[in-house]
């Protein structure tokens, strides 16, 4: 990606994460790819209901700008500061399968799209509450769990 057009994603990627934390206090890959565009909230509700089988199918860029993104995405939250919280995801159907973010399915890929990054300035009762609250939109886990480090 040549450099104009890296530092247009980044700006697009700081915009939809800001707005994500400054209104839940947490930001998540799916809050940046619904705020930078390239996310239908329609596709994802599909996928939330478990008929799309993995989120990158329904994401309307190729996979090397996803990435792209997401690498922002992460270079943003350590320059936060932001703490690294894993998430469930689960399907909003009877079957309640674990739902998949990546064409290949790769543990280590999933973990970062499940990866909510955490204002540190929310206070520990918040974070307390974020902790035991469904994830949004998905019917199923926690939306914040004590996670690995990134």
């Amino acid at each position: 990606m040549n450099p104009k057009n890296r530092q247009a994603l980044a700006d697009r990627v700081t915009r939809a994460a800001e707005a994500a934390l400054a209104a839940k206090g947490f930001a998540s890959s799916i809050d940046v790819l619904l705020g930078i565009g390239w996310l239908d909230a329609g596709k994802l509700e599909q996928w939330r209901r478990g008929q799309v089988d993995f989120l990158e199918r329904v994401v309307q860029t190729n996979l090397s700008r996803i990435s792209e993104a997401m690498k922002l995405f992460r270079s943003w939250a350590a320059q936060k500061g932001l703490s690294a919280s894993q998430t469930s995801y689960v399907a909003r159907n009877p079957r309640r399968q674990t739902l998949r973010f990546s064409r290949s399915g790769n543990p280590t890929i999933e973990a970062l799209y499940r990866t909510h990054w955490v204002s540190p300035k929310l206070s520990e009762r918040k974070r307390q509450r974020l902790a035991g609250q469904p994830c949004p939109g998905t019917g199923g886990g926690p939306a914040i769990e004590p996670g690995m480090d990134m």
